[in-house]
């Protein structure tokens, strides 16, 4: 593996200590317990979920290696980890660090359980839109190690190039003899999040930014000219059938592995079954239905510290120096198959054709805001959209969505 110059030292230790790790003789624990945040004046506690502590414990026998420090690797259920977090934290319980995710920002904010990160030099190392999503409010809170867009799978043993616009898609695929070219997971709830690229071509973010470039509650873009241009393109999609609320997730995965479907708009969670499936697979653009870029969320995972830490130094050092170096992204990004959030890492990982097209759709990829006023947003968006794809007028449809948010978020 290459090393960038910040992991040359760090990485001395950890070339021995991974591979003894890794083999087999991890150290990580696997209970839910939690401890005194920084009990110990020379431990830290480092919640991860399952799958990444082998990933990590390289790296944190080579920090206490180093410095003396011990770095205790506890492996947590994904599903309760953040709600521990919270709860634990205000007592001076629970772990000096976290795993999570970026939209989980405002609410660890709000609850005033995460301390700021000082990444220094290193920022410019780092993917734009991970580093972007890792600050709120001007402050950077979260180290980030992997970056996660959609992008369109493509068959392409049906279609030999890619789509050159949405309507280009549509066609190639019914010069093909496909009924459906085109599929992406709605369900009878709307699923926005899978739409979020083509309302962003018609110049509609939920939210506008500040000065500071994070998101701004008060500048709800879903109101915008855009937003009712958007409204009209799902009512002429749902009444064509490309756009289908019967299509949930598995639907569309099962069409697309039955090749009744040439292109699946979905993320790199979906790219084993395509494979096993033997399907001969391409990673595009998600084709626009204007001439502007269709930019999809990001979602970033990277940690936090605790606010309560007794040892914030020392978790900033581990994490820049440690987690936030080229080796142990490219072991994390092992672990879980998502692009690295470090530049170097995810440049190396994207050898792998699949992994470098999500990367170039991500590149135009948008973090998925982390400011609580997003809940309200999320309450109203799918079932209006849904409505709209079965008939509903646009127009009020989406009017309604506009001020019902607008309504839920003051």
């Amino acid at each position: 593996m290459k090393v960038n110059k910040r992991s040359i030292a760090a990485f001395g230790a950890i070339t021995v200590l991974t591979s003894l790790a890794l083999a087999g003789c991890s150290s990580g624990s696997t209970d839910d317990k939690g401890s005194d945040a920084g009990a110990k004046s020379g431990k830290l506690t480092v919640w991860v979920d399952a799958e990444r502590v082998d990933a990590l414990t390289g790296a944190a026998k080579a920090y206490e290696k180093k410095t003396g420090v011990e770095v205790d690797i506890v492996g947590k259920d994904v599903d309760t980890i953040k709600d521990d977090f919270i709860q634990q934290v205000p007592t001076g319980k629970g772990p000096d660090i976290t795993m999570g995710a970026h939209d989980w920002l405002g609410e660890l904010s709000t609850n005033g359980v995460v301390a700021p990160i000082e990444l220094g030099d290193s920022s410019k190392d780092y993917l734009p839109v991970a580093l972007q999503a890792s600050t709120y409010e001007g402050t950077t809170y979260m180290l980030p190690y992997a970056v996660e867009n959609i992008a369109v799978l493509r068959n392409a043993d049906l279609i030999k190039e890619p789509a050159t616009s949405f309507d280009d898609m549509i066609a190639k695929g019914k010069a093909a003899g496909l009924a459906q070219p085109f599929v992406v997971e709605q369900g009878k709830e709307g699923n926005p999040y899978h739409l979020y690229p083509f309302q962003t071509a018609f110049g509609a973010p939920v939210f506008g930014t500040d000065d500071t470039g994070s998101y701004d509650p008060t500048d709800l873009q879903l109101g915008s000219a855009g937003g009712f241009e958007f409204a009209n393109w799902l009512s002429a999609q749902g009444k064509a059938g490309t756009l289908n609320t019967d299509i949930d997730g598995e639907i569309a995965k099962q069409q697309f592995i039955d090749g009744k479907a040439a292109f699946w708009l979905t993320g790199p969670w979906n790219v084993g079954a395509a494979k096993d499936a033997g399907i001969n697979l391409a990673i595009d653009q998600i084709p626009s239905p204007t001439s502007e870029v269709a930019s999809p969320f990001a979602g970033v995972k990277g940690f936090f510290v605790s606010a309560e830490s007794k040892n914030k130094v020392a978790a900033n050092d581990f994490l820049v120096n440690y987690i936030g170096t080229e080796d142990v992204q490219l072991e994390l990004f092992k672990a879980g198959n998502i692009l690295p959030a470090l530049t170097a890492a995810a440049d190396t990982a994207a050898s792998d054709p699949i992994i470098a097209g999500f990367q170039k759709v991500g590149a135009d990829a948008v973090p998925m805001p982390a400011i609580p006023a997003m809940g309200s947003v999320w309450q109203y968006w799918g079932i209006a959209e849904a409505a709209i794809i079965n008939g509903a007028d646009p127009k009020t449809t989406w009017q309604k969505l506009v001020d019902d948010v607008t309504a839920a978020i003051k």
